[in-house]
């Protein structure tokens, strides 16, 4: 039985193919705070600023290809059960050939009535416009999930992380709740590896940490794997 491999994925993975963090430009968008255009809140007052926003984020992830961190990934599968919870919401994962991905935040390649969040279609088209609507006659929003709002898969996850053998933290500070808490789930004997550039980074008790870009990082640690 192959073992179990789980990756957490943060936004830092992503900027290595280009993509900008929402803390990029100190959190702002056209001199908003990124909090004021990506809220319930938000799209309730404004929803023609909050699917620009994300039009512009949706352009980005279409123009952007995965990276070698992605693809290491991605050929793992060969050899090992691997699963992937992104708190990102590109789908490079899965160009790079991951077929086991959970998005804990959404896919921004995707759409969701804004009556009932069950209808979820994928886009045909980089925008989504005010008059765009689901089968119910209600206006479509990103799947995304907006700040304040509850995670996607949250239990799927809990249940990867407890059947891992190993668990390898990329690209994300883990300052995010409540996916930052899913590193505490992994069994005390599965090896455990945060990788980041940053310095400062959080290194949860019984992970070792292995400073350097995912690009870098990622491909050497599993390189003789398993």
């Amino acid at each position: 039985m192959k073992e179990t491999i789980v990756f957490l994925t943060g936004a830092g993975i992503s900027a290595e193919s280009g993509l900008q963090t929402f803390r990029d430009a100190g959190g702002l968008w056209h001199g908003h705070r990124v909090e004021d255009v990506a809220s319930p809140e938000a799209w309730e007052k404004d929803p023609s600023m909050v699917l620009a926003f994300y039009d512009a984020r949706r352009r980005a992830v279409r123009d952007a290809r995965p990276n070698v961190a992605h693809e290491a990934i991605a050929a793992l599968e060969e050899r090992c059960e691997v699963i992937v919870v992104t708190q990102n919401i590109d789908d490079l994962h899965e160009r790079a050939g991951s077929r086991n991905v959970l998005h804990v935040h959404g896919e921004i390649l995707k759409a969701r009535s804004t009556v009932d969040p069950s209808l979820v279609y994928r886009l045909a088209k980089a925008t989504i416009d005010m008059g765009d609507l689901c089968e119910k006659g209600s206006q479509l929003r990103p799947d995304v999930v907006f700040f304040g709002e509850g995670v996607y898969a949250l239990a799927e996850a809990r249940k990867a992380m407890r059947n891992a053998r190993r668990v390898v933290v990329v690209g994300t500070s883990l300052t995010v709740f409540p996916v930052a808490g899913l590193v505490k789930e992994a069994p005390f004997d599965a090896e455990r590896y945060v990788i980041s550039p940053d310095s400062h980074q959080q290194v949860p008790d019984g992970y070792m940490f292995l400073q350097g870009k995912a690009s870098d990082e990622v491909p050497r640690l599993l390189r003789d794997w398993p």
